[in-house]
């Protein structure tokens, strides 16, 4: 898939060395944590529920975008999920990616819903989300062990097809 930034293409193992590195930066390691993330990221690519995408730029990986669904046609969505290369931050990749990957599951997999769930103190990626029309739904308490081994508050933030900002 092509945006206007970024291309997103499917992840293969041979990405899993640039998915690693990224993964391990301490901006990233901060949200996505792990303890053997070669491992992590390679489990994640054998995972039949999970649809994962690199984020090529100037023709190099920075980054993961990934998408799974709810397929209950009485609570059909989809969730995305994102990690990009601090090197990167601040030229509109991310947002690019998310818009791209959006406009994809809503046009030609037909969802009416996304959702997202950053965490609280991660305002960076809040930002980037609400650009493209996420609006909050409300705070997961204590919701994903961070790192460090302690639990950390996610915010809900969901899209809704007429709500999109291509």
């Amino acid at each position: 898939m092509q945006g206007a930034l970024v291309r997103l293409r499917p992840a293969t193992s041979d990405d899993i060395p640039a998915l690693v590195a990224i993964r391990r930066t301490p901006e990233v390691y901060a949200w996505w944590g792990g303890t053997d993330i070669a491992a992590s990221v390679a489990s994640d690519l054998q995972d039949p529920a999970l649809h994962i995408l690199v984020i090529e730029w100037e023709n190099r990986v920075v980054g993961l975008i990934q998408w799974y669904e709810e397929t209950d046609p009485d609570y059909r969505h989809a969730g995305i999920d994102i990690f990009l290369d601090p090197a990167v931050h601040r030229r509109g990749l991310g947002t690019d990616a998310i818009r791209t990957l959006a406009r994809h599951l809503f046009v030609d997999h037909g969802h009416h819903r996304l959702i997202i769930d950053p965490a609280v103190a991660n305002t960076a990626a809040i930002d980037c989300y609400r650009k493209i029309g996420f609006q909050p739904v409300g705070v997961m308490r204590r919701y994903e062990r961070g790192p460090d081994g302690t639990w950390h508050d996610n915010l809900l933030m969901d899209l809704l097809a007429e709500e999109f900002v291509s």
